[in-house]
């Protein structure tokens, strides 16, 4: 297991919508995906994160509370969102020290292969399904900056440009 690193903003690759995976995805890149998010103190990280331009994703929204509950999603497809938008200050282990106002469905229903081959689908609501649509824009090449206006986005990168080292 290793913490892998973990692409910040600009980098172009985080701007690239990701290729399907075809066949399967290493079940050490999956432990080390895991093994980077906990380090980084994040409840999900996706490949192009790390430099993997393939579509999926691991998460875990309850490790902070001490519920862990890991799940790794190969080829995600939102198959429904509620119609019900909730705003939220986001963050984002690509572009560290910003919080950006997001505004999403409050439930979405999901479909993706599971490591293991199986197919699933489920219907995911409040904090993870929040976490799910945030990981699948960055399979689609989408950063939080990206939900937002010209002038809040050009106010966001001046303050995210004036607090990197």
């Amino acid at each position: 297991m290793s913490v892998l690193p973990i692409l910040t903003w600009p980098d172009a690759r985080l701007s690239r919508r990701c290729a399907p995976v075809e066949g399967i995805v290493p079940d050490d890149l999956i432990r080390d995906m895991f093994d980077t998010m906990y380090a980084a103190k994040g409840r999900g990280l996706a490949a192009p994160q790390v430099g993997v331009m393939q579509r999926f994703f691991v998460m875990d929204v309850g490790w902070k509370e001490g519920a862990p509950s890991p799940m790794a999603m190969i080829n995600p497809v939102i198959m429904a969102a509620e119609r019900v938008p909730v705003e939220m200050e986001e963050a984002c282990l690509s572009i560290p020290g910003l919080s950006v106002p997001v505004t999403r469905p409050k439930a979405v229903t999901v479909q993706w292969t599971a490591p293991e081959g199986d197919i699933h689908m489920a219907d995911f609501d409040g904090f993870e399904a929040r976490c799910i649509q945030h990981e699948f824009d960055h399979l689609n090449g989408v950063v939080t900056l990206d939900h937002l206006d010209p002038q809040a986005r050009a106010a966001m990168l001046s303050e995210y440009e004036g607090n990197r080292p």
